[in-house]
């Protein structure tokens, strides 16, 4: 499972840079917004949403449920990543979060003539009231970790990583951010199968590109199988099998199977003839001939696919 907390400056990218790694891992993004329209209506009236959008302290007053608005909050965000991947934004997640052995927790931040340029910007504003607002915005981010979690929101020791957009475009950064995130499920993979809790056998690869081609599968945490079947596809006069193909990987998510190649023509063609008659006798069977250039190409396409199934 992925989780994501990102904490921002107003004026830092960090809503952009949030919906990018959104994009490029396909997980859904997780406001303050959310809370607002969606799950605080449920414990609160009109006059309690208006007190909860500009007071961080009222969050601390007793709901209509019995609990604080925080721990109403608390409970919905735990809920809502108990069973799925996302990313959070806000709403102190890199205090509540701090122990999930799978979260990364990432910090997005610029310089304040930066941030100020460019709120005077997408805001139209001038100069003075850019700074009113970036003052407003970053007590009240400080208030709300203070006040509720009696932490200080510009320590550093709450966040895993820590960028300042002043030169890193939105692209880079977010970049940056999938990367840490592919590297920390892979080290939580790797714990677990040490300690007995995975739930992938030692594989025996047959050759360096399959085992080079799993890792990048890993990377994208897209889960897979290695030669989990075997397809009859030629038998004799009396019905004994004399030819079988077993692809070289099976994607369950999306009920594919990869055969991978090198570019020796001669492989290439036996590969496709052997693809072209599993397709012929086995309908509806979903099997793809893979060059090794194109590894990243394919698994980004299906990392983009798997995002949007799972939305």
């Amino acid at each position: 499972m992925l989780l994501i907390t990102v904490s921002r400056q107003t004026g830092s990218l960090g809503d952009e840079i949030a919906e990018e790694v959104s994009r490029n891992l396909g997980l859904p993004i997780i406001t303050r917004q959310t809370a607002m329209s969606e799950w605080l209506p449920e414990i609160a009236g009109k006059h309690e949403l208006h007190m909860l959008s500009e007071s961080p302290g009222y969050y601390l007053n007793p709901s209509q449920s019995g609990i604080t608005y925080a721990e109403f909050l608390e409970n919905k965000l735990r809920m809502a990543v108990k069973d799925h991947s996302a990313i959070i934004s806000g709403m102190g997640a890199q205090v509540i979060f701090a122990l999930h052995p799978e979260a990364v927790h990432i910090k997005i931040m610029a310089s304040q003539e930066v941030r100020i340029g460019r709120i005077m910007k997408s805001n139209h504003l001038d100069r003075k009231d850019s700074e009113r607002l970036l003052e407003i915005t970053d007590r009240k981010h400080k208030r709300y970790i203070s006040m509720i979690y009696e932490k200080d929101w510009a320590d550093p020791l709450l966040y895993d990583l820590t960028l300042n957009t002043d030169k890193l475009s939105i692209k880079d950064a977010a970049e940056a951010i999938a990367c840490l995130v592919r590297n920390r499920l892979l080290e939580v993979n790797k714990i677990a199968e040490a300690n007995g809790n995975g739930t992938k056998k030692a594989v025996v690869f047959k050759h360096p590109s399959e085992e080079e081609f799993a890792r990048i599968l890993d990377m994208y945490c897209l889960e897979w199988e290695y030669e989990p079947r075997t397809f009859p596809i030629k038998w004799d006069a009396e019905g004994n099998i004399i030819l079988a193909f077993s692809p070289d990987f099976y994607l369950p998510k999306f009920d594919t199977y990869i055969e991978l190649t090198t570019m020796n023509q001669k492989y290439v063609s036996e590969k496709k003839k052997k693809v072209e008659q599993l397709r012929k006798l086995y309908p509806g069977t979903n099997i793809n001939i893979v060059y090794k250039k194109d590894f990243h190409t394919l698994i980004k396409r299906f990392g983009m696919l798997g995002g949007k199934a799972g939305e």
